[in-house]
């Protein structure tokens, strides 16, 4: 059995628990190395591109807190996203140590490529589930959604 095999059926929560981070963290590793191979993006530089494009234009707390990072690990992000010009920093007239993050048109077609590469990689590994095990899977991750929620 592979490290992604999932429990016999009636296992215990914890081992299916287990499981499921395994299989998680095999995705993630998945689409990642798809996106970084594709657009030169890893998932964590994405995500920042993909909350700029929705929200435009944000102070860098902002987008950290949007991001619910800490706010020097999303200027370390950001600082390499502008070196490679797929973002650009402006400061605030009124606070020199306030920054505004903005994505630049090569960042959005940075971002473009990355999610289509990481897209592909779901279509392949979801797709591979029968229509009836996508509706189940679904419904249990809203189940566990809601837990977490609480």
């Amino acid at each position: 059995m592979s490290e992604h095999d999932m429990t016999a059926v009636g296992g215990a929560p914890e081992q299916v628990g287990l499981s499921f981070l395994t299989l998680a963290h095999g995705v993630r590793e998945q689409v990642d190395q798809r996106m970084v191979s594709a657009a030169g993006l890893s998932l964590s530089r994405t995500k920042v591109l993909q909350v700029l494009a929705g929200r435009g234009a944000l102070h860098q707390a902002e987008l950290a807190d949007a991001l619910g990072q800490a706010p020097r690990s999303v200027t370390q992000i950001v600082e390499g996203l502008e070196r490679l010009g797929l973002v650009a920093r402006t400061g605030d007239p009124q606070d020199r140590r306030r920054k505004t993050v903005s994505l630049t048109e090569a960042g959005r077609t940075t971002l473009a490529a990355a999610e289509r590469a990481g897209t592909s990689v779901l279509r392949q590994l979801f797709g591979s589930l029968e229509p009836q095990q996508l509706t189940s899977l679904e419904t249990l991750l809203a189940r566990l959604d809601t837990v977490l929620a609480r």
